[in-house]
């Protein structure tokens, strides 16, 4: 134990420094690990996978998902599932054809399981790269909304192969009758916890046990998934989504808690996972040696299967979505007219001839548009490999049903670091470089988004004007038209800086009546932007940053109040 606290703690000053001087910790912190392990006496830090996999993971995928945009996610669905789900199949078919014919100790079954072991990318290094050097919002969804399906696609197929080696008997014997059960009941299963965690929110009003049941959310939904053999992941995912969706009802300081709690704890396990993976590489060489197999021989196989784990996802992007954009490329060298694309979408606010009050249907939010072959350059870049990787490469059985040891288990967890290491170092260093030489503004993106910003202010002033309208026509008792005056001009001008509200020194019959009307102007602003949101009227993404907004500025004016009472 006290050696995984100063693991944890040397990670963290690591990324404290790594920050300060504006590079990637995730890189460095590997770096060092990796050198630190091949200390003389250095013992070995070692977790069980179980371990890995409910106390890590989790919480990791639940706060993505919090955070996260579920009607953006639906919006991007196609590019979202083709990364999440084909990808992962298709790298795990590929690396296990490709290290069945290099290893002839590998059957396909065995070159099959190190497939899913290093099929998911671990999105989270590529999107903290990208939300620190601003990739549009577009490319942030699409890669952590992959982040958060291919894991239960890997894992899947993990647990498939574990079965058909170690010869356990899974409940459903069909391979793909047990996908598809993994990928139906753990969705129910997280929706289900999510719904009744939005329940209990209702009924504790109270922000310090609101934010203390977010805690167990995530493990109770693994947990509850896997006892019932489905998904954990997407358990996970899941019910992520629902409390997430269902917090625009919540109180502002359980929101504003949320927020910033689930950014620590991100900052927390990524730091640890990163120096996890890096204090293993000396320790799975001597597994390695005293497995008796070949250093060299391994060492090759290791670095085939890192160059076809960064090949094939290029390609496969490539040619999942990069083919419209290369045909337009080549047909605007050479002077062809390109015609319109008849499946892009066209992003609307408000179409006039639909009744206010009728929502839009999805297929008219859906994104259509091709990625640009800059947006599928940075996609097929961002291939990084973390956390899953490691915990299913632990996670290996020692034995099999029959007592023997589990077949060419140190060679298969050894390839997997590898991979996981290799891939953090090279596309990890080399991404940023990437990013900024393909210069991805997008103009008509950033206008969309201003303009967004735009309708989210309009509707909050328009539901704040019919708040303090209904106040002038009836104000409380006990004021003079003087005072109702005042109180209407501070609250429509202080709205912007609660800094500047006046200061409450007693219960005075306008000082009261300022915090209510300001509270009552604000809750109708969160209800006009939920509702405009739900209506498809303005995008999820917008529709939260001005809720932090409003929640900041009912912070200041609580602050004030309560310091003053």
């Amino acid at each position: 134990m006290e050696l995984l606290i100063l693991v944890l703690v040397g990670a963290i000053i690591v990324t404290a420094i790594a920050d300060r001087r504006g590079m990637q910790p995730a890189l460095i912190i590997i770096v060092i690990a990796l050198a630190v392990s091949f200390i003389p006496g250095m013992p070995r830090v070692e977790l069980d996978s179980h371990i890995l996999l409910t106390v890590v993971l989790p919480p990791l995928l639940y706060s993505a998902a919090l955070g996260f945009s579920f009607p953006n996610f639906l919006r991007k669905l196609k590019p979202i599932l083709g990364l999440g789900v084909a990808m992962v199949v298709i790298t795990a078919l590929a690396v296990g054809w490709v290290a069945s014919l290099v290893i002839p100790e590998f059957t396909f079954m065995l070159a099959l399981l190190l497939g899913a072991i290093v099929a998911p990318p671990d999105a989270v290094t590529a999107v903290a790269i990208g939300r620190k050097l601003g990739l549009p919002k577009r490319l942030m969804t699409i890669l952590t909304g992959e982040s958060l399906v291919n894991d239960a696609a890997a894992l899947s197929l993990f647990a498939i192969a574990i079965s058909q080696i170690a010869d356990t008997h899974s409940f459903i014997g069909n391979p793909l009758v047990l996908f598809g059960y993994n990928a139906i009941l753990g969705p129910i299963v997280g929706a289900v916890l999510g719904i009744l965690t939005l329940w209990i929110r209702r009924h504790l009003q109270n922000p310090a046990l609101e934010t203390v049941q977010g805690f167990v959310v995530p493990f109770a939904a693994f947990l509850a998934a896997e006892h019932l053999h489905a998904s954990g992941v997407l358990a996970v995912v899941i019910a992520g989504f629902v409390v997430g969706s269902g917090s625009v009802h919540a109180g502002y300081q359980t929101r504003l808690q949320e927020r910033y709690v689930w950014n620590s704890v991100d900052v927390l396990l990524e730091a640890f996972v990163f120096a996890y993976i890096g204090l293993q590489m000396r320790f799975i060489i001597t597994d390695l040696r005293d497995a008796r197999e070949s250093l060299v021989h391994i060492a090759m196989a290791s670095l085939l299967v890192l160059v076809v784990v960064l090949a094939i996802r290029p390609i496969c992007v490539f040619a999942m979505f990069g083919r419209g954009a290369l045909s337009r490329r080549i047909d605007s060298a050479v002077n062809v007219e390109v015609p319109a694309n008849p499946r892009r979408s066209v992003r609307r606010t408000r179409d006039p001839d639909r009744p206010p009050g009728r929502r839009r249907r999805w297929s008219e939010r859906i994104d259509h548009r091709p990625l640009t072959w800059q947006e599928s350059t940075v996609v097929a870049w961002t291939g990084m490999r973390g956390v899953v990787t490691l915990a299913a490469a632990s996670g290996i059985p020692v034995t099999v049903a029959s007592g023997e040891p589990f077949p060419e288990r140190s060679a298969i967890q050894a390839i997997a670091f590898v991979v996981a290491v290799g891939t953090i170092l090279i596309q990890g260093a080399t991404l940023p470089w990437i990013i900024a030489r393909l210069h991805l503004r997008n103009e008509d993106e950033e206008r969309y988004d201003h303009d967004q910003t735009v309708r989210t202010e309009e509707v909050v002033h328009a539901a704040a004007d019919q708040v303090i309208t209904d106040f002038v026509d009836s104000p409380p008792g006990g004021l003079d038209a003087a005072t109702v005056a005042f109180i209407m001009e501070t609250v429509a001008r202080q709205s912007r800086d609660a800094e500047e509200m006046p200061d409450p020194e007693a219960h005075t019959a306008r000082n009261d009546a300022f915090a209510t009307l300001y509270r009552s102007v604000l809750n109708a602003q969160r209800e006009a932007l939920v509702a405009d949101r739900d209506a498809g009227n303005l995008e999820d993404e917008a529709v939260r940053a001005m809720l932090e907004r409003l929640d900041l500025q009912e912070a200041g004016l609580s602050a004030r109040l309560e310091s003053r009472l």
